[in-house]
């Protein structure tokens, strides 16, 4: 047997009727960038998640950077970022010519902690960028406490969190703006790149509609130095498609959350902790081990895929070389790095592949346990 770690051509088939007659429609429609599509994707997106108004872009990481510049953020600013996220999180931050400044997280729950935040602020501090890592909702209510009370702009990414609840409510309306990858292996998840912004800022939802379009809203007329990101329509019918079977699928991941929660307790492995805030979507089932590339190795040698998200945290990465931060720097950070370590997980995996996994994951660490870690 063998388990992937996320199959995406099952997605597909499952819906392949009404996919292939979305695509067909765009396609004959004769209209392939902006229009009637991405408009009627924008406004149930935004209807879903809440919010008041929703802008589709190129991608997850100028659905971050053009909301930061919209909200003015530029040279000299500070933005309080995860020190344990994607490196697009930074690298929003950085387009915008500001500074990216990491936080430490709450290693229970792997997202940023508010004690931590305040800690981080300085009078240059501009915004904050909560990540909702792994489907599961940062502790937003504090987090905007401290931006309410210091006048900072908070933008979250919630590129991992499609459908995900903080206190009830979906994540994409609660603070400034949020900002969404549709990126394939997403919860919701386009056939190429695609992202979004959601706000109920109605002059920040113009000034990125701008931005996103050589910052012209009107034909041929440019108010702002904008750039070229524009949600595709094909994109934007996929998305509707999908959108409609978002929380089913969401509730299979949660089946299989269970599944392995139920099946790994008293393992060792360290497994994901989800505070009475957050409502997860389980977009990755992080869990970890001291002992992580044994681990992996001797699934991988099962037929048991897995991942890593993230080996490598971004202050230690080439790219943040000039930030000086030097190994040992961020020790949260670098711990989940080296222990983290994903199982299979998605919609279309079978209870049985589930169970498989977990049977080959206690094999592999009971045979672990007769051995020191290299």
């Amino acid at each position: 047997m063998s388990v992937p770690f996320l199959d995406l051509k099952a997605g597909f088939d499952e819906l392949s009727d009404e996919l292939e007659a979305a695509l067909s429609r765009v396609a004959r429609a004769g209209w392939y960038v902006g229009g009637d599509e991405v408009e009627a994707f924008e406004h149930e997106w935004a209807g879903y998640v809440g919010a008041s108004h929703g802008v589709g872009v190129g991608n997850g990481l100028d659905a971050l950077h053009l909301t930061l510049r919209a909200l003015g953020v530029g040279r000299g600013d500070e933005v309080l970022v995860p020190s344990n996220t994607f490196i697009a999180t930074w690298l929003a931050v950085s387009h915008c010519g500001a500074t990216p400044v990491p936080v430490e997280p709450d290693e229970h729950s792997c997202n940023l902690s508010a004690a931590n935040v305040e800690e981080a602020l300085s009078r240059r501090t501009r915004a904050i960028v909560p990540v909702h890592l792994y489907g599961q909702a940062a502790d937003l209510g504090p987090i905007l406490e401290i931006a309410r009370s210091n006048g900072l702009a908070v933008v979250e990414d919630a590129a991992q969190a499609h459908g995900a609840r903080y206190e009830g409510q979906r994540i994409g309306a609660h603070s400034d703006a949020a900002a969404w990858s549709f990126y394939p292996g997403k919860n919701l998840g386009a056939m190429g790149d695609a992202g979004a912004v959601t706000t109920h800022d109605a002059e920040l939802a113009a000034r990125i509609r701008s931005l996103r379009n050589y910052g012209s809203e009107v034909k041929y007329e440019h108010d702002l130095q904008g750039f070229n990101s524009r949600l595709d329509p094909l994109q934007a019918a996929v998305l509707r498609v999908k959108l409609k079977y978002l929380d089913e699928w969401n509730r299979r991941r949660r089946s299989i959350a269970e599944r392995y929660a139920q099946g790994l307790e008293e393992t060792g492995l360290k497994l994901p902790w989800t505070p009475d805030h957050s409502e997860p979507v389980w977009h990755v089932y992080a869990v970890f081990h001291e002992c992580r590339d044994v681990l992996q190795k001797a699934l991988s040698a099962a037929n048991i895929q897995t991942l890593i998200h993230y080996p490598i945290p971004p202050h230690l990465q080439p790219a943040y070389a000039e930030l000086g931060y030097p190994r040992g720097a961020l020790p949260v950070a670098e711990k989940l790095a080296a222990r983290e370590l994903s199982l299979p997980m998605g919609p279309h995996l079978a209870l049985q592949d589930a169970d498989c996994v977990v049977t080959e994951v206690r094999r592999a660490l009971e045979s672990m346990s007769f051995q020191a870690c290299p």
